[in-house]
């Protein structure tokens, strides 16, 4: 294949790439005038029924999902004995070439995560399980938009749910026992041993692509192929707060749950991964500074302990004042004032002079009442209805000094 070479309506560009499934080019749609990459399957391979069956498996796999950060399928055909697939063209780099750079910060790297996850979620909802995730399958654009790449490996398998899936089955779409596909350093631990594998095993894979992308280096990367291969179905990876401790606490155990050798221990729903990367790109300051709201908390509880303390104190202080003493009972004191309108009588003062005393109780001496008690004769009526009208009249005219005495 060179430049020039026309495929049906479109015309090679430039070569982009190649990989186990064949060759990518850069293409020329002469009808619509658009560039986009065409997948092309090798001539010496296309005799393989196996692997033509798995490629136009990816077509139809990859042409059911409808997301954003999964690559778009736009035909599929084959011509003079080539079979190609015409893609959506991303303009970008591939994650393998950010990671060469060294690992991502918390924030690019939950920014991508949250993307890949969603894409790996709308793909297993669907019952497609992809297979062979790695980061050369990882397109990034300048505008940090992640792209799924090549599902070449994909089988249709049941849906999350149970259900039997909408989509056309394809033949030999499962796996037989035994076989492994993938890639050697990504795969699942059911993928290395053969056995069948789910939705699951994209989460370890994915697990892989994290913990690369968090430390820089390979969770499982042995001397053979033989020696990788154990490592990832009986060994576990380096622990991530040895190799990066400035990777959230939050990230690290999601990668750990991902990286699980037993499936049941990963995530039972894939949508349920990609809710939690979302929460923590969302809130990514609270998630890198994790350690910090707990320290801070533990300094505010130190310092609120000594006026704490002293509150108690106090409260147990006024307390023991307001809490009755154990005395014994005092007498009840009593005061007494003139009133206004009458005065006590003489039996009534006599009963209340000769009652006990107490410190506090209120005391009128006699000579008050002498010099201000009505003398006897005021107090007598005569016996002259005359003079009893008379004093009447001129008590009505100059009011007295004291009211009359009450009854005792």
């Amino acid at each position: 294949m060179t430049p020039g070479t026309r495929i049906g309506p479109y015309e090679v560009l430039a070569p982009l790439g190649a990989g186990g499934m064949g060759e990518v080019w850069k293409a020329r749609d002469t009808r619509l005038g658009r560039e986009v990459a065409i997948k092309l399957l090798p001539e010496a391979l296309a005799s393989d029924r196996d692997r033509l069956s798995r490629f136009e498996q990816e077509a139809r796999s990859a042409s059911a999902l409808n997301h954003p950060n999964i690559i778009t399928i736009y035909e599929i055909g084959s011509i003079d004995s080539v079979s190609y697939i015409a893609m959506e063209l991303v303009q970008g780099r591939t994650l393998r070439d950010l990671i060469v750079e060294g690992p991502l910060p918390a924030r690019r790297l939950l920014a991508l995560a949250a993307q890949v996850a969603d894409a790996l979620a709308r793909a297993h909802e669907a019952g497609i399980v992809h297979r062979d995730l790695k980061p050369e399958n990882l397109m990034v654009t300048r505008d940090g938009l992640v792209k799924v790449l090549d599902f070449g490996l994909a089988k249709l398998a049941l849906p999350e749910s149970g259900e039997v899936s909408r989509l056309p089955t394809v033949a030999h779409a499962e796996t037989q026992p035994g076989v492994v596909l993938g890639t050697i350093g990504y795969m699942s631990p059911e993928q290395a041993s053969g056995k069948r594998a789910d939705f699951r095993s994209d989460q370890f894979s994915f697990g892989s692509i994290l913990y690369e992308m968090a430390t820089g280096k390979r969770a499982f990367s042995r001397g053979t192929t033989a020696e990788t291969l154990v490592a990832i179905i009986r060994e576990e990876a380096e622990p991530l707060g040895a190799l990066a401790p400035q990777v959230p606490a939050a990230l690290r155990w999601v990668i750990e749950r991902c990286l699980a050798k037993d499936p049941e221990e990963r995530y039972a729903s894939t949508r349920d991964l990609a809710r939690d990367l979302a929460h923590m790109r969302d809130h990514v300051s609270e998630v890198s500074s994790g350690q910090a709201p707990v320290m801070a908390r533990r300094r505010r509880r130190r310092l609120l302990i000594p006026p704490l303390v002293a509150s108690l104190l106090l409260a147990a202080a006024l307390g023991s004042f307001a809490a009755p003493w154990p005395t014994r009972r005092r007498s009840r004191v009593s005061f007494w004032a003139p009133s206004a309108t009458c005065l006590p009588s003489r039996r009534a003062e006599k009963e209340r002079t000769s009652a006990p005393i107490s410190s506090r109780s209120v005391r009128f001496s006699t000579r008050w009442r002498r010099e201000n008690a009505p003398s006897r004769a005021e107090r007598r009526p005569k016996r002259s209805s005359r003079s009893f009208a008379k004093r009447r009249s001129r008590s009505e005219l100059s009011p007295r000094r004291f009211p009359p005495p009450c009854a005792g």
